[in-house]
């Protein structure tokens, strides 16, 4: 269900605001980096491939900002943006790789008016869009392979259009598979604590006339002990070089799962997503959030207002538990050491390493 997550309109960045679906549809404006900032904090956008694009629109928000009229002062007050912009959220390696991106290209025009650099760099975040556009839809025509009729799928948090530009990874193999006229049933965990699944996911699936079962995280060992799942679509936060990945919080768990009921687990992730600085997913940073997720349901607060909270955003799911790593490059398989070597070399760039 292609939907425009994030984009650019009359020099403004414009987003759905996720935190209102699925009950309220509502575009969200930002035209200054701090109200970005919060949006990307607070989760009205989410998603590691469009926290990149609202990263790279960000830095375009600040250069137009900048009143510098020489290349050093403009740099400079670049330069403090785009950290700013990096403290949002440390997990999601999309960010830190647009915005290292951006900031390259900056510097490789350093020599052309400030006007100039102002439309190049515009140029180079509606690029950033586009492909991640198009290595979606290359994910899922990769993945959507793997889909066959009468398969009972199983999928975590949301890695549909509104995590990316517009289409999705995980959920786009799906919408892909449909599309070639597979008939599959998935089911949907809720993923508490934000709940991504029940208010996000399954509303994409079902605008896609997609056959969606909402469940509570914890029914999941059941559904495989019953047979009822022989396939797991999950998306990717960051992915080390030894095939680790970080993933919504719940992801190892399923993970743990699928290889005790031995269910092939897949991983659907953009090269934008492999950190291939770090040698295991012990290297990943982990975000901890507010613990008032944890004791609040959608605002209504169902613990002690005192106790203490473990609030970790994301879980690292070790290379041995996936089956395949899905990418707009192809599918790739273990040993992931040795096959990710290739995804190296067929186009990962490693634009700036400072911001991560």
């Amino acid at each position: 269900m292609p939907v425009e997550t994030i984009s650019w309109k009359n020099k403004k960045v414009r987003l759905i605001d996720q935190t209102l679906l699925p009950h309220r549809f509502k575009y969200i404006i930002c035209d200054d980096i701090r109200t970005l900032w919060k949006a990307i904090r607070t989760l009205q956008v989410r998603g590691a491939p469009a926290i990149g694009i609202a990263g790279a629109l960000g830095v375009v928000l600040a250069a137009n900002s900048s009143k510098a009229k020489r290349f050093g002062g403009f740099f400079k007050d670049l330069n403090r943006s785009i950290k700013f912009l990096a403290s949002s959220r440390p997990t999601a390696i999309n960010l830190f790789w647009a915005l290292g991106r951006m900031e390259c290209v900056a510097k490789a025009n350093n020599d052309k008016p400030i006007s100039e650099i102002k439309k190049i760099l515009l140029k180079e975040a509606l690029k950033i869009i586009d492909e991640d556009k198009a290595s979606c839809r290359r994910m899922a025509r990769y993945g959507a392979k793997l889909v066959k009729n009468g398969d009972a799928i199983l999928t975590h948090c949301n890695a549909g259009g509104l995590a990316t530009a517009d289409y999705g990874t995980g959920l786009g193999v799906l919408f892909e598979a449909k599309r070639r006229g597979r008939h599959f049933k998935v089911y949907v965990d809720e993923t508490r604590p934000m709940l991504q699944g029940a208010r996000l996911t399954t509303w994409e699936l079902m605008h896609d006339g997609i056959d969606a079962t909402l469940i509570c995280d914890n029914t999941a060992a059941s559904l495989m002990e019953k047979g009822k799942v022989n396939k797991i679509f999950v998306g990717a936060d960051r992915v080390a070089r030894n095939g680790d990945t970080a993933n919504k919080i719940g992801t190892y768990s399923l993970a743990v799962l699928a290889n005790h009921h031995r269910i092939p687990f897949y991983v659907v992730a953009p090269v934008s997503s492999f950190d291939f600085r770090i040698k295991s997913g012990k290297d990943i940073p982990i975000e901890e959030r507010d613990a008032k997720e944890v004791r609040s349901v959608l605002g209504r607060v169902i613990a002690p207002k005192n106790v203490k909270v473990y609030n970790p955003a994301f879980d690292v799911t070790p290379n041995e538990l996936i089956t395949a790593i899905i990418t707009e490059k192809g599918i790739f398989r273990k040993p992931y050491v040795l096959s990710l070597r290739k995804l190296r070399k067929l186009g990962y760039r490693d634009e700036n390493k400072r911001y991560r």
